[in-house]
């Protein structure tokens, strides 16, 4: 199915207007703050509907960073909004953007662009942005190599109207739970609450350390690097839908 952003009579995409510095602990480029302009030719579009910007949607959005791709073992498995996974398809995971979010994604390797649709949370790894499909891996061409330097840039918005949800920080993934509840028992003498995830994953079950509930990009990453000095962790920052 196509992606069909909100076009004007004649075809072309409309002028979105971008006004401010920083929503919600997003950054926006100072392009995309004057104005955001995106010409293209919709094609098997009919009568698309209008989308709806919920207060602090982060339109204009751009992030860089490493991008990975994940596929067979994960075919099928329920998203974070709730669909299945098809890795045919052109979708992504990030850790806090928006689910319905629409992002054309450049490799800086290949020269290549792709849209995809943010439908999953993800990458739980340090030092990646975003998980591709298999679909939006091969779009760009990073197959072989498993991750790419990528550019992703917010353009649009697909899904329902609602408030983002809070972020939270993750500060371990263990195999054995006693780990995970020796680890939160630590974090709480910082952080009250805080809880434990357990995943199944291809390569077995998962018990995730999760701590916080944070409105803002801002306090979360303050968090997260209080957590990493005082208990030696890698954290990460993802927002929770549920």
């Amino acid at each position: 199915m196509p992606i069909c952003p909100p076009v004007s009579s004649d075809g072309r995409i409309s002028l979105l207007t971008i006004s401010g510095g920083l929503l919600s602990g997003f950054r926006f480029s100072r392009a995309f703050l004057s104005a955001l302009v995106v010409t293209a030719t919709v094609i098997g579009c009919s009568s698309p509907p209008k989308p709806t910007y919920f207060p602090g949607y982060p339109i204009g959005y751009v992030e860089g960073g490493v991008a990975s791709w994940y596929g067979p073992g994960f075919h099928g498995n329920r998203t974070a909004n709730g669909e299945r996974y098809d890795m045919h398809k052109l979708t992504a995971a990030h850790r806090t953007l928006p689910l319905g979010s629409i992002a054309t994604i450049r490799s800086a390797t290949t020269g290549r662009e792709v849209t995809v649709r943010i439908n999953d949370r993800g990458p739980f790894a340090k030092g990646r942005v975003l998980d591709l499909s298999m679909a939006g891996a091969q779009a760009l061409g990073m197959i072989g190599s498993g991750t790419d330097r990528i550019e992703l840039r917010v353009i649009g918005f697909q899904g329902r109207t609602a408030d983002m949800g809070f972020l939270r920080v993750q500060i371990g993934s263990f195999v054995e739970q006693q780990n995970a509840l020796n680890l939160l028992e630590r974090a709480r003498r910082l952080y009250p609450g805080g809880r434990i995830q357990s995943v199944d994953l291809p390569e077995g079950r998962r018990y995730r350390v999760h701590v916080g509930e944070f409105k803002t990009e801002h306090q979360a990453e303050s968090a997260a690097r209080r957590l990493e000095a005082d208990l030696a962790t890698q954290s990460f920052v993802f927002r929770d839908d549920n």
